[in-house]
């Protein structure tokens, strides 16, 4: 009997969950039973993908940057890597000005919805929290995201997971092992290659439990809804966003298909696990290390580009975080600020979701801190940015998942470019979690 694909246990896992949420929710006692005894399954299996990014980023961007032998290559390959990132990022957001301008989801909404979403949401703590961490990003100053990059104590940067510190770190060991004799180099460059082989075998065997994972996110996530009035409301801004990360899809697989000569089937089915985990788990970082290992094993790109590409698109490339900031932030000036809607303020729109995306961390809900940045750029009122994030609160959490698969896509296929643009493309070489257990049982 042929055993199922990873892919379709993720999706019978996804929808059985999806299926037991809507159970527990209408029974008496289930939103309890779920928050208890299921949903920490989730957050286990979210908790062992973050205990391994950090050393799989470390082992695998100094050990592909030794590879390259040639410092050069790496500027070049820095230089390809940004250069795709900010283009593709651009292009999500102008996809989604486009789609927000032509439907104009908000110019439909009554007054009534607006002072129910008001009255439920504007004083939400979680609208609060995304106001206060804007207001500390705003003033921290135009500079600070590049001081961030540089740590000044490289364990507190492994603790907190600060992923550029992380990588400018690995870089910078990486630059040095070449700078210095061979003989020298090799010790520190076997450790790291074997920690490597080490950390993506931890993969295979986390895999293993994803199923049963995503049943209990998905779960969860599942009964956090309370309002389908709400959600209903706000269905054609919600379909916008759909449609501009649809697609975006459709932009890669463009791409694929015609710079890289892959079968954009093909592309899917080799990276679906790393999108299916990003949906249930909305974080790119915490999906870090299935992306590289789908990327490396299952797509053929080598190491040293994938363990560069990958963890600098965690951080800097959110092209779904860019198409949505573009879309909400449209949205909310139709409902409730429509002289705002100049052609200025969307070219500002534009510049600044840029920048944002960038900034912008990836952890869930992290594009809703970031468009509170994009608003305050046309001049947004600031006394109605409560009720303008309270807005898109009740559906923010399934569209940050439907973004966060974007993102991971988007990842997948700069890698699987730049791969392609400097020769490190080869045939996919996947490995299972019990290759070598015959010897050792």
């Amino acid at each position: 009997m042929k055993k199922l694909a990873l892919h379709w246990k993720i999706i019978i896992g996804m929808i059985l969950g999806i299926v037991f949420g809507f159970i527990m929710n209408s029974i008496d006692g289930g939103k309890g039973f779920v928050a208890d005894w299921v949903a920490p399954f989730g957050k286990i299996f979210i908790n062992l993908l973050k205990l391994i990014a950090v050393p799989l980023i470390l082992a695998s961007l100094i050990k592909g940057i030794s590879d390259l032998k040639d410092i050069s290559k790496i500027k070049s390959m820095g230089l390809k890597t940004l250069g795709i990132y900010i283009a593709t990022t651009m292009v999500a957001i102008i996809i989604g000005l486009s789609i927000v301008n032509a439907v104009k989801p908000g110019e439909g909404m009554s007054k009534e919805t607006i002072e129910k979403i008001k009255e439920k949401y504007a004083d939400n703590t979680g609208v609060k929290d995304k106001l206060n961490k804007a207001s500390k990003q705003k003033d921290a100053g135009p500079l600070q995201a590049l001081v961030d990059i540089f740590p000044s104590n490289i364990f507190k940067s492994f603790v907190n997971a600060s992923m550029l510190q992380v990588i400018f770190f690995a870089l910078f060991v990486g630059i040095s092992l070449l700078l210095i004799a061979e003989e020298k180099a090799k010790p520190l460059i076997s450790f790291f290659d074997s920690l490597n082989e080490v950390v993506m075998k931890m993969v295979d065997l986390i895999m293993l439990f994803a199923p049963y994972a995503v049943f209990a996110l998905l779960a969860n996530v599942i009964i956090a809804f309370d309002d389908t009035e709400i959600l209903i409301k706000l269905l054609w801004y919600a379909l916008c966003v759909i449609f501009g990360l649809a697609l975006m899809v459709v932009f890669y697989l463009l791409i694929l298909k015609f710079y890289v000569k892959k079968s954009p089937l093909w592309f899917l089915q080799k990276i679906s696990p790393a999108q299916l985990l990003a949906f249930s788990t909305s974080s790119s970082a915490a999906t870090l290390p299935v992306t590289m290992e789908r990327v490396e094993e299952h797509v053929g790109v080598d190491k040293e580009v994938s363990g560069f590409v990958l963890p600098v698109g965690a951080t800097v490339n959110m092209d779904g975080t860019s198409l949505y900031q573009g879309i909400a932030a449209v949205f909310i000036m139709q409902v409730i600020w429509p002289e705002g809607l100049t052609f200025t303020n969307q070219l500002t729109i534009i510049l600044t979701a840029l920048l944002a995306s960038i900034g912008s961390a990836a952890v869930p809900s992290a594009g809703m801190v970031m468009l509170v940045i994009v608003l305050e750029s046309v001049g947004f009122p600031s006394e109605l940015l409560p009720i303008g994030l309270a807005l898109i609160f009740a559906v923010d959490r399934p569209l940050d998942m439907c973004r966060t698969v974007i993102n991971v896509t988007g990842d997948a296929t700069v890698a699987t470019l730049v791969a392609k643009s400097v020769g490190k493309l080869g045939d996919p070489k996947p490995k299972n979690w019990d290759d070598n257990y015959d010897l050792v049982k």
